[in-house]
Parts: structure tokens; C-alpha cells; sequence
């Protein structure tokens, strides 16, 4: 009986505190900022109990999240609300259970993936160390450690259950679908024919369109097959096929010629993989076409320059500008922005200019020659828009070198665990990851996002469940329940 009085005491206690302190600000500081204290206090109690529910919801908020500059204008820093402080929480926790517990996984922490990564993280410090601005470097390096903590190695325990992987891909693609429709009212309103409105009408969710389409078509090959699965239930098939609609729609409304490439690129590489082709001839494969086309380059954009079709909202038209180097200005501002990297690269080749540097050091690279109508001196068009010469400009030679390992190793272990399995639910999910991985990867000659917590949170979650996999089909499958 005292027991049951003190809880109502303590109850009643806390709540006359709150409506007190809710009194106070509201009159006396003009806002309703402290309402967001039962949320936070929820959130607290969440990671502290079952810290796979607070990841999940991460994940549905990740598609919704705002940057902090939208929120409250004329601040030297930016974070994406409420995503990064979660995560930044989920580190410390991580850290503290870490060295509670003085043990951990050993197997996942000597997986090739895990030890790429390290090496990744490590010359990222290293570079970040030396860096012609240390402070932004240290914080980029910061923001890489913990969406890694959160979505790769507490990932791989969180995804040992099925169920969490599907509930990962739900809970995002719900979230998405909700900035699909804030979109579609805007850009209705703008006219669907509007090519220019297509590239901001997702702001402030997303920044433009081509973030937006490459999350579309990273979820597509997932979508695609959950609706496909014939051992699924009915209303989980339906869900995600109505889903898959949308996403398609969506990604042709994007007009992100990008993202229809890399899905395409996706396409081709599931139909490879289908048709058992080895991992080693495609690896060599890609790398020889990579090293031609940076030999040739110069006859190559000649050629190119021979297209001067631009942006249209004709979907035909629209494509055939993929390749316009002429005149399409977001064509000619990607190659100046990839000709300062490389001038940068040059002139540090070792240890670089600093992880995420290079928005602040780009601009005395740009030739008068190669500025375009849309460019700045302030990189508020995006950064390096490569997440391969990007590093290289940061990092130097090994910057891209770690990065480019870690891409061929996540999708060689991705291929291998696919390949050790008989199981069909572990080869769709498998498979479904391994794609949507590849239509990063190969966005990500065009642009980088892994900054942001839109692309790194799935990017780095779909890691996890490959290596999750690779890890446990050795001796066991994930757990497909509770």
C-alpha cells in the first residue's frame, strides 16, 4: 500500500513540475520548447531498456529529420534534429555498455568489412589530425564514428533478428512515404511539367532532388523484393508493393537522371548475380573501365560535347542530357567541381585538406573557364558531388583508397554470404541489400551524401545485414524471432 501511494505521490509530484516549469516558459520566455521534455525523458528511458527500439526509431525519423540552420537561422554549426543527438546518445550508451560489459562479438570485430573500416576511420583521424581546419574534421570524423556505432556494429546485433530488418525498411519507407506526399502537394501546386520545381520541392526533408532520388532507388530493389517474396504474408506483399508504386513514381518525378542511372547500373548488376557470374572478372571488370575512362577522358568529353540537350520535363529528352557537357549547367558544375577536387588532390596529395574540408577550400581551385551560371564560391550546391573524389581531395590518395576497398569488400562479402545460403528469405534479403548498396555506390561518382544522415543511416544499416549474415550463416541464421 505505501508503495502504490508513493508512485501516485511521485506521479502527481512530477506533473505539477512540469505545468509549472511550462507556465514559466510559456510566460516568461515565449515558448513551447519545454514540451518536448516527456519526448526526451521517453527517448532516455527507451535507449536505457531496449536500445533496439530507439535504433528503429532512429530509422523512422531519419526520413523526417530537419537540419538545425532551418530550425534556428544564423548558427555556425548544423545537425540534422532530432536523428544526430539520438545517435550521438546511442554512441555514449554504446560506450558505456562497452565498458560495462569489457567484451564484444570478436568475430564481427575481425570481419574484413569491420577491419576496412578501420582503416577508413583510422587515416580519416589521421587526416583529420592534420587538417587545415581541424575542429570541422574532428566533428566530420565524429558524425562518420557514430552513425557507424549505431547502424554497423550495434546494426549487425540488431539485424541477427529478421524481423528488425523488416521493420527497419518499414519504418523508413513509412516515414518517406509521408515526404513523397509533402512533395507531390508542392510540386501539384508548381505543375508536374515543372522540371525546376522538382529539384527543391522535398526541402526542407531533403535538400534537392538528387539526395531524394538516390534514397528512392536504394529502397526500390528492397521493395521490389518483399513484393516478389511468396513466403511472406499477403498484407506485408501489398504494403510494399504499394509502396514500390509510390517510390517509382516518386523517383521519375525526381528528375534525378542520376538515380535512374544507378538503378539501372542495379539492374544489371542483379541480373549478373542471378546468372552466378564471378565476383573477380566484375571487380577487374569495373576497375579496367574506370582506369580507360580517366586515360581517355579528354577524347571521351570531346565526344560529349557534341550533346547539347538540357534538363526537360520530356522524359526522353530529359535523359539524352545525361551526357551534355556543353551547356546543361548541372552537368558543367559537377565537372567543375570534380576538376577542383583533383586540383586540390594535387597540391596535398598525402594527407589532403581535411575531411569535410572541402566546401570551405574548393573555391580558389575553380578556373574562370569552368564556372558555371550556378556557381559559388560557398559550396551551397553540394560538395565535391563524389564520394570518391571527395575523400581524395580531403584525404588524399589513401582517403580514397580506404573508401573504395570498403565498397569492393562489402560487396564481395555481400556476394559470398548470398552465394553460402540455401535459405530464400536470406537470399532475398541478402540480395536486396547487395543492390541497393550498388545504386549508392554508383550515385556516388555524381554525388556524396554519406555526410547526412538520409543516405549514411540505411547506407550503413544495409552493411550491417550483409555482414550480419556473412557473419551468422556459418553456424546459424539470424533469428527470425523474438
Amino acid at each position: 500500500m505505501f508503495r502504490r501511494s508513493t508512485q501516485i505521490i511521485l506521479f502527481y509530484s512530477v506533473s505539477i513540475l512540469f505545468l509549472a516549469l511550462n507556465f514559466y516558459f510559456l510566460v516568461q520566455r515565449e515558448t513551447l520548447l519545454i514540451n518536448l521534455l516527456p519526448l526526451l525523458a521517453a527517448v532516455v528511458f527507451t535507449a536505457l531498456v531496449r536500445m533496439d527500439r530507439l535504433l528503429l526509431l532512429v530509422a523512422f525519423f531519419t526520413p523526417l529529420s530537419l537540419p538545425l540552420n532551418k530550425l534556428v537561422p544564423g548558427l555556425s554549426f548544423d545537425m540534422y534534429l532530432p536523428t544526430e543527438p539520438l545517435l550521438f546518445g546511442l554512441l555514449l550508451l554504446f560506450l558505456f555498455k562497452l565498458a560495462e560489459n569489457r567484451s564484444f562479438d570478436k568475430s564481427l570485430l575481425k570481419h574484413p568489412v569491420s577491419l576496412a573500416l578501420y582503416f577508413y576511420l583510422g587515416w580519416m583521424l589521421l587526416t583529420s589530425l592534420t587538417s587545415t581546419m581541424p575542429l570541422v574534421s574532428l566533428k566530420f570524423w565524429l558524425a562518420k564514428v557514430w552513425f557507424l556505432t549505431a547502424f554497423y556494429w550495434m546494426g549487425i546485433l540488431l539485424f541477427r533478428n529478421i524481423k528488425n530488418i523488416y521493420w527497419f525498411v518499414g519504418l523508413y519507407c513509412g516515414a518517406f512515404v509521408l515526404v513523397i506526399f509533402y512533395a507531390w502537394s508542392r510540386h501539384l501546386a508548381l505543375g508536374f511539367h515543372n522540371v525546376q520545381a522538382a529539384h527543391f520541392v522535398m526541402n526542407p526533408f531533403y535538400k534537392d532532388h538528387t539526395s531524394y532520388g538516390a534514397m528512392l532507388a536504394f529502397f526500390i530493389p528492397f521493395l521490389l523484393g518483399i513484393t516478389l517474396f511468396p513466403k511472406l504474408r499477403m498484407s506485408y506483399r501489398l504494403l510494399a508493393a504499394l509502396a514500390l508504386v509510390l517510390f517509382a513514381l516518386a523517383l521519375v518525378l525526381s528528375y534525378s537522371r542520376a538515380a535512374w542511372l544507378s538503378l539501372l547500373v542495379g539492374a544489371a548488376v542483379w541480373l549478373l548475380i542471378r546468372l552466378k557470374i564471378r565476383f573477380r572478372p566484375l571487380f577487374v571488370t569495373a576497375v579496367s573501365t574506370i582506369a580507360l575512362v580517366w586515360i581517355f577522358q579528354a577524347p571521351i568529353l570531346q565526344f560529349l560535347e557534341r550533346n547539347d540537350q538540357e534538363s526537360s520535363a520530356d522524359l526522353m529528352t530529359h535523359i539524352s542530357s545525361m551526357t551534355n557537357v556543353t551547356s546543361d549547367a548541372s552537368n558543367l558544375e559537377r565537372l567543375n567541381r570534380w576538376s577542383c577536387a583533383i586540383r586540390m588532390f594535387e597540391e596535398k596529395p598525402v594527407f589532403g585538406w581535411g575531411p569535410g574540408t572541402y566546401m570551405f577550400q574548393y573555391a580558389p581551385f575553380q578556373l574562370t573557364r569552368h564556372r558555371t551560371t550556378i556557381s559559388t564560391n560557398s559550396a551551397d550546391r553540394g560538395n565535391a558531388h563524389s564520394e570518391y573524389l571527395g575523400p581524395l581531395a580531403e584525404s588524399g590518395f589513401l582517403g580514397l583508397l580506404s573508401f573504395v576497398v570498403l565498397a569492393a569488400l562489402i560487396l564481395y562479402r555481400g556476394i559470398h554470404a548470398y552465394s553460402a545460403t540455401n535459405d530464400p528469405e536470406a537470399r532475398l534479403l541478402l540480395l536486396s541489400a547487395i543492390i541497393g548498396i550498388v545504386t549508392y555506390l554508383v550515385h556516388g561518382f555524381l554525388n556524396n551524401f554519406l555526410d547526412t544522415d538520409k543516405a549514411s543511416v540505411p547506407f550503413w544499416a544495409f552493411v550491417a545485414i550483409i555482414v550480419a549474415y556473412d557473419l551468422y550463416t556459418k553456424s546459424e541464421q539470424p533469428a527470425s524471432d523474438d
